[in-house]
């Protein structure tokens, strides 16, 4: 089952081809590299309105080349939610907006569950957490805890300013810099248990001692380590992937083999798409395989 992030009004997929992509950010069109966009442009017209192009540099990284005059950053929204934007050197914003679709679920999911049992507290654990899109979405939905997870301080810095925007600072988040499998090994530790687990880990990386992290090689430990913080009555346990060529049967018998296989519940799988408004078609963004202790909504059409 795939899933499109279809309803956005303050950002848009404008067009897509030649591995680039041309985006509307409220106001500001940026021309980003994407790599899966491998179809030819059939009409260059609409590209040369962007304020600004992302080049990428034969030595690795790149830079940003400014046609014209934009803020260092600026504010968007999905819904009820707000966010910082502000492009980088590594060509990102701050932002993946195809991850809309993953904050419906959470949001849909924490609301129903609070809904059916009001007594219930809900604790979140947001793992690999970057700018905390995902930490908004459960605190917004009215999550009792939300931990946000991220090995970057700066990043870290970031999420609180998205915290601030969506006016969360009452709510009960914790922002933690820290190595995600020695956390989750010291949370073992610690007895501590979360009824819903988000995770986004990195294609490739390295660790505090300079140890290679790759996901082909670590993503079922990780998933096998984590799902030991499941609460006995458990919401869901959601990974993003955004590794190329990584196989959907491949996280689907993951999730079965450690989450399913302790908690029984669904697995499903999906690519994550953004619609692209020229000719009405659909950029992949990436995978998403969740497990719930609930059926699906899809299983019954």
């Amino acid at each position: 089952m795939n899933q499109i992030a279809s309803d956005w009004k303050d950002y848009e997929v404008l067009d897509a081809g030649n591995k680039e992509k041309l985006e509307r950010w409220n106001d500001v069109i940026l021309r980003r590299p994407d790599p899966v966009a491998l179809w030819p442009i059939d009409d260059e017209s609409n590209w040369k309105k962007a304020h600004a192009v992302y080049h990428r540099s034969s030595k690795g990284g790149g830079s940003w080349e400014y046609k014209k005059p934009i803020k260092e950053f600026w504010t968007i929204g999905y819904k009820d939610l707000r966010f910082k934007i502000s492009p980088t050197g590594f060509k990102h914003t701050g932002l993946f907006p195809e991850q809309a679709a993953n904050w419906d679920f959470i949001m849909n999911t924490i609301r129903q569950a609070k809904a059916d049992h009001p007594e219930r507290p809900v604790r979140i654990l947001n793992l690999f957490a970057y700018t905390g899109g995902a930490t908004m979405a459960a605190a917004k939905a009215g999550a009792d805890e939300v931990v946000h997870l991220d090995a970057s301080k700066g990043i870290n810095a970031w999420a609180k300013e998205n915290m601030e925007l969506n006016h969360l600072e009452d709510k009960k988040i914790r922002f933690l810099v820290d190595d995600v499998m020695k956390f989750i090994a010291r949370e073992k530790r610690r007895g501590r248990k979360y009824d819903g687990i988000i995770m986004d880990p990195p294609s490739y990386g390295r660790g505090p001692n300079g140890e290679v992290w790759k996901l082909e090689d670590n993503i079922f430990e990780l998933i096998n380590q984590a799902k030991d913080l499941l609460s006995d009555n458990a919401l869901f346990f959601l990974v993003n992937l955004y590794t190329t060529g990584f196989p959907l049967t491949t996280l689907k018998q993951t999730l079965e083999r450690t989450v399913g296989r302790q908690f029984g519940g669904y697995v499903e799988v999906g690519e994550t798409l953004l619609p692209i408004t020229k000719e009405h078609a659909l950029l992949p963004c990436g995978l998403f395989g969740r497990w719930t202790s609930f059926k699906p909504e899809w299983l019954d059409k």
